[in-house]
């Protein structure tokens, strides 16, 4: 009981300094102008503190078996105020450089289908922070949810259920999509928003979004700035990303854009496939593929029969597998939601009279895991998003996709029969999607939550 209390103590009392220590490092400037756009490009000053791996296991793995039991992870909790806190990396991370290792595009490709601004350049020390606020349930109202509440890394950080469940139980009205390689969005000239209706015209925008959401995590930026000032973790977190410790709505949005920016997926067996080709034709057999795999791949670039406006990369743009805008895929003749049509936009395509039933899906990348799949998640499986595309696609006035005969064009409303596949051939397209599948990136402890949570069993905890 006496080495509890002095732990207790001890707890309570670097807690104290912290808090302090952000009081007195606050800036005397009230606007954000002076805000420097670059961190120390390491995270010693956060990770070398009293969140360390190194330091918490020093304090609290009595046992010395290198991780946290129950009852070790209780005695840490208890000597932060009963909170969770993160347990941050001995060592600094690297979440810059690593996509242009990997990735089978050039680094111009790269370049210019980078969506990052000017004024938000990504840092290992901004990234660090935003997946701590990424993975904190204190950003919502009751401390109930975080971001990745809805967005669960082994899942390509899509949400497994059909609809999300916010922080007083509610459901969200869409399917949870996938964040995976939102960095690289910027395609065919064109730079669409986000969400499903497109309607976060940044990252940035978009980070604070499901926070401010009444419905999904119910908080109001003024008070979420006072609460995270107030945690112990944040002030060496905020001071390696931004040089200081002052907790600001346009930097938590900025630290979490880097986050999202960081998760990408470049290690697939297609991405794998794709390097080893000299000149990196995609209309080639890829050497690694199955014949199944390299039939799928030919269906999904080039089209049946080679017409490629009844391939799937017409609007999935590979390598990226991401789309430059909303599409209609002719999923209902009526929508009950509108997607992109919901915004007082005009038509994005001179061809379509209105946006109705457009949606502007996640890139495809992991979409193996990614189920269930569409804005309502109404398809379990990937062998029904297939079915769709061949047999159920309606001929919606704003339908993008051509169609295998002329009758399906003027139909009225009618279950159309769409690309027309044979049973090889979507069997070689489902085949062919889960080369996309990049086994390390669902894993990455880079990506992964840093927090010691209450009754979770973890081996590097």
């Amino acid at each position: 009981m006496r080495t509890r209390a002095i732990q207790l103590a001890q707890g309570l009392l670097v807690s104290s300094i912290l808090f302090m220590s952000a009081l007195l490092h606050e800036p005397a400037e009230s606007g954000e102008s002076t805000e420097s756009t670059e961190s120390a490009e390491s995270t010693e000053s956060a990770a070398d503190g009293a969140f360390s791996r190194s330091v918490l296991l020093g304090r609290f793995d009595r046992d010395g078996d290198g991780k946290l039991d129950a009852d070790e992870r209780a005695a840490l909790r208890d000597a932060f105020g009963g909170i969770d806190v993160p347990m941050l990396p001995a060592k600094p991370l690297k979440y810059t450089g690593v996509d242009r290792v990997r990735s089978a595009m050039s680094a111009e490709e790269l370049r210019h289908t980078d969506n990052t601004p000017a004024d938000n350049p990504m840092t290992d020390a901004g990234a660090l922070l935003g997946r701590v606020l990424f993975y904190d349930r204190q950003l919502s109202g009751n401390n109930t949810v975080s971001c990745a509440s809805c967005h669960h890394q082994d899942r390509g950080f899509a949400d497994p259920r059909t609809l999300s469940v916010g922080f007083e139980g509610g459901l969200t009205a869409r399917n949870a999509m996938s964040l995976v390689n939102l960095r690289y969005t910027n395609l065919r000239g064109l730079r669409p928003g986000f969400f499903w209706d497109e309607r976060a015209p940044t990252l940035e925008a978009q980070a604070l979004m499901p926070i401010q959401d009444e419905l999904e995590m119910g908080m109001k930026l003024p008070d979420l700035e006072r609460r995270l000032q107030k945690l112990p973790y944040y002030p060496g977190l905020f001071t390696a990303a931004f040089g200081s410790s002052r907790v600001t709505s346009r930097r938590i949005a900025r630290a979490v854009a880097q986050f999202m920016r960081s998760l990408v997926s470049f290690d697939s067996k297609f991405d794998r496939s794709a390097r080893k080709q000299e000149k990196r034709d995609y209309f080639e057999d890829f050497d690694g593929f199955t014949a199944q795999e390299n039939l799928g791949k030919s269906l999904f670039i080039e089209g049946v029969r080679k017409v490629a406006e009844f391939g799937c990369a017409f609007c999935h743009i590979p390598p990226t597998f991401g789309m430059p805008k909303s599409f209609n895929n002719g999923l209902d003749a009526k929508y009950k939601d509108r997607g992109l049509g919901t915004l007082d936009r005009p038509s994005n395509d001179p061809f379509t009279p209105s946006n109705d039933g457009k949606f502007k899906a996640p890139p495809l990348r992991n979409v193996e895991r990614s189920a269930p799949y569409m804005h309502d998640g109404r398809f379990e499986t990937l062998e029904q998003v297939v079915d769709h595309y061949s047999d159920g696609v309606h001929a919606h006035a704003n339908v993008s996709l051509a169609f295998a005969d002329e009758k399906s064009v003027t139909a009225t409303f009618g279950s159309t029969s769409g690309f027309k596949f044979t049973a090889e051939q979507k069997a070689a397209l489902v085949a062919f999607l889960k080369t996309l599948t990049d086994e390390d990136f669902v894993s990455d402890p880079r990506f992964s939550d840093p927090f010691i949570r209450a009754g979770v069993k973890k081996a590097d905890q």
